[in-house]
């Protein structure tokens, strides 16, 4: 009989690898398969913001567990988590009301929070606006990671720190099915492997997996493109910096009473219709992510959105980054698109099948930030305390 694995994972972006990293520390074996030669796809396409600020609900809750589990392996390995807190910053009296309404909130909470008044943000943010920069909220203890490198250094320290667990990459799972006392995994090369358990974290990926589920699911998947600026090293926009439009999408302002009574200016229009809002994040070699927009399809035409690059909706993110920052936006290197799913109605897909195969997908824009909270209950829940 072919060993048998204690839990076998789909996919080694942040979700998948995060429900391997919580069952290791649990004792059990695992093994995590990778269709690419290393993840490529919406964990290493994002900014790298950890930002529970922006969630609402347990995802706050998801969001604000994952910082102390980016904390404690940032203790034991670089995996690149740096502090600097998260700013939003109003443009106009809305946002404003916006703000100290998410501040009360998280006060009650018992989450760091303070206002800042617009002096205060351009002395900590001198490369802001004047005319643009209204008042500012401040969350002290959240972080920022290098998307282009956090879950690399993760999965190295994983390899290094559990010797029961087998990471394997251009490893497609092609078929998952119950078997036994479990579940049997057959992978492109025609070998099939063993485990108590299955947990599928396929991301974009539908047409592989369950194909006839997916496309019933209601998944959407959503297209965002992203700049990047050449280091400016004399820049200081330390931590993640949020705007106006961010204060106006995020799901943390819509429980706040002023949000449903929120109006569009007519210089917004065009940009909400893209899905625009803006937000900036340095690197260390003083490169700045700017982004994103938003572009939807049904989880079985993503396809359709294409891979190229809609200059003008980056034009539009450029001019509204301008009236926000001083420095030359368009001082760029590269430019690209990411990809991922998310659900019409619910924060998260999970179907379990036959009590052994276990899809937890969809997780839209919440994965950096909420995947370690959330991963450790998915653990709970399938496995006991």
């Amino acid at each position: 009989m072919p060993d048998k694995h204690d839990l076998l994972v789909v996919g080694a972006g942040v979700l998948g690898t995060f429900h391997a990293f919580h069952a290791l520390r649990r004792g059990l074996s695992v093994t995590l398969l990778e269709k690419d030669r290393y993840p490529v796809q919406a964990t290493v396409r994002n900014f790298g913001q950890v930002v529970p600020s922006g969630m609402a609900g347990r995802w706050f809750d998801y969001g604000r567990r994952s910082l102390e589990w980016y904390r404690f392996i940032q203790e034991r390995a670089d995996i690149t988590v740096r502090p600097g807190g998260t700013v939003y910053i109003a443009s106009d009296p809305e946002e404003q009301q916006l703000l100290h309404e998410l501040h009360e909130v998280m006060t009650g909470r018992a989450y760091p929070v303070s206002m800042l008044s617009p002096a205060a943000c351009l002395e900590r943010w001198p490369a802001l606006q004047a005319g643009y920069c209204r008042e500012g909220l401040f969350f002290p203890e959240e972080v920022s990671v290098a998307p282009e490198a956090m879950i690399y250094r993760l999965l190295d320290f994983m390899q290094e720190s559990f010797p029961r667990f087998t990471y394997r990459t251009l490893t497609t799972a092609v078929d998952c099915r119950p078997s036994g006392d479990g579940v049997a995994v057959v992978t492109n090369a025609g070998e099939t492997i063993f485990a108590a358990k299955a947990i599928v974290c396929n991301g974009g990926e539908f047409k592989l997996l369950f194909p006839q589920l997916f496309e019933r699911s209601g998944i959407v998947v959503s297209k965002l493109q992203m700049m990047r600026t050449r280091p400016m090293p004399s820049v200081a926009l330390h931590g993640n910096v949020l705007t106006g439009l961010t204060i106006r999408r995020y799901e943390s302002f819509e429980q706040c009473p002023s949000f449903a009574g929120l109006s569009v200016p007519e210089h917004l229009r065009e940009l909400k219709q893209w899905g625009i809002h803006i937000l900036f994040k340095q690197a260390d070699d003083g490169s700045i992510i700017i982004g994103d927009s938003h572009e939807y399809a049904g989880a079985m035409e993503a396809d359709d959105l294409g891979f190229s690059i809609n200059s003008h909706i980056n034009e539009l993110m450029l001019r509204e980054a301008s009236r926000i920052v001083s420095f030359d936006v368009r001082n760029l290197d590269r430019v690209w698109a990411g990809f991922y799913p998310q659900h019409k109605e619910r924060d998260i897909v999970e179907e379990d099948l036959e009590g052994c195969i276990h899809i937890r997908t969809a997780i839209g824009g919440k994965g950096m930030t909420s995947a370690a909270g959330y991963a450790e209950e998915s653990i709970t829940a399938l496995f006991g305390r």
